[in-house]
């Protein structure tokens, strides 16, 4: 036997020896430790796998309620969407609060769907707060206060924020609304002539300047009423008869 194949056994020998101290010494905690692994592995698979399938049934259900609003079951489509946000995950949860504060507002409930509408906004920074945020701000332009449309338009207005030009348009519809027609021009204008607004915006804008600066919603009088149509009784109007207006 060679010289290197005794020094090999012995330090094998050797690694050996040590492993077993290792294993007495720490065999417990490791074992106890790829069973923590182990557990936490698995436990992991199966809340994946519960996430997944409560997703799927968010899903089905939230299709269902989207089915029953086209349809026009507008008040079954509400209770639908509620169920999805209370149960389902936080995006389909919010989603579905979205979508119930649309449902109202069709169905002539407006002040229910503003509740909704500031709820979704106070909660969530978001894609879907922005839109709550428009959407509220369409009914306030309407139904009003004004203080309520400002503040809660107030972080669309900003100069960074994607939504600025959609919230300028709502400001100027409310001015419009109110009767404050030379300033609504103004405003539609503004959003007609920004670069960064979206072409079917500033056309919309641009059409409501337009109508504004040729008059808009002013009252030209009443149109004269329409002779009444001939008969036996009722001569049609003609020069011959002095008494009667030509046509």
């Amino acid at each position: 036997m060679a010289l290197s194949d005794i020094f090999r056994e012995v330090e094998e020998e050797v690694r050996r020896e040590r492993f077993e101290q290792i294993w007495k010494q720490y065999g417990d905690y490791i074992i106890a430790a790829v069973a923590l692994i182990v557990i936490a592995i698995a436990g992991f698979e199966l809340w994946q796998r519960y996430e997944e399938n409560q997703k799927l049934k968010a899903s089905e259900t939230f299709i269902a309620a989207q089915q029953l609003a086209i349809a026009g079951n507008l008040n079954q489509a509400s209770a639908a969407f509620a169920v999805v946000a209370k149960d389902a995950p936080d995006g389909y949860a919010k989603m579905a609060r979205l979508s119930q504060a649309g449902v109202l507002e069709i169905s002539g409930q407006r002040s229910e769907a503003l509740m909704v509408f500031k709820s979704i906004a106070k909660d969530d920074d978001g894609l879907i707060g922005d839109v709550a945020r428009l959407r509220g701000g369409w009914i306030l332009a309407v139904d009003g206060p004004r203080a309520d449309m400002d503040s809660l338009l107030a972080p669309l207005t900003d100069p960074t924020s994607p939504w600025r030009s959609s919230a300028r348009e709502i400001i100027a519809y409310a001015d419009f609304h109110a009767g404050h027609s030379a300033k609504a021009q103004k405003e539609f204008q503004d959003v007609a002539d920004d670069k960064d607004a979206s072409q079917t915006l500033r056309r919309r804008c641009g059409a409501m300047a337009t109508f504004l600066k040729n008059g808009g919603m002013t009252n030209y009088g009443k149109v004269p009423p329409l002779p009444a149509p001939a008969s036996p009784t009722n001569p049609a109007p003609s020069s011959d008869n002095p008494s009667v207006p030509a046509p």
